[in-house]
């Protein structure tokens, strides 16, 4: 896959989410002419944290309790950067200076917005999976021809 301007932007923002959020690796990454594929990796997880639990007022996951005066007592366990902050990072940088690129640089315009909502996640559970995940997103491009939404 070769990349035209706007899918090295794509990727630039991706590779630069390492420098954003401190706890997260970039994995494999593809770009292609209409998604992408990545894997993220949260290296801060403590795999026994359950961050879809609800926090109670004055906690986070990261600082335990929080009194009025500011002072923290105890430590709950960190759940590192939530995935859907990653995201919402990722998609909001990218459309920013993909807009500047359509005013600027001609680039194709897009109507309503440039990301669909929602995104696919699946939790990488072993080497295994991690190494079957990374071969699809390597070979994704060799598929293209065959992917439903080929334009």
């Amino acid at each position: 896959m070769k990349l035209n301007d706007a899918g090295l932007m794509i990727e630039r923002w991706y590779f630069d989410l390492k420098n954003k959020f401190p706890n997260i690796q970039c994995g494999e990454f593809v770009c292609m002419p209409n998604h992408i594929h990545a894997i993220v990796i949260n290296v801060g997880a403590d795999p026994c944290v359950r961050p879809e639990l609800p926090v109670q007022a004055g906690q986070t996951h990261e600082n335990g309790q929080t009194h009025e005066n500011g002072q923290t007592h105890g430590s709950a366990p960190t759940a590192g950067t939530s995935l859907s902050r990653v995201v919402q990072w990722f998609k909001t940088m990218s459309t920013n200076e993909y807009i500047r690129g359509v005013e600027q640089n001609g680039w194709q315009p897009f109507s309503a917005k440039l990301w669909q909502r929602n995104y696919y996640e699946h939790i990488i559970c072993d080497e295994d999976s991690y190494l079957k995940i990374a071969e699809y997103i390597q070979t994704n491009p060799q598929r293209w021809r065959e992917d439903t939404y080929h334009v």
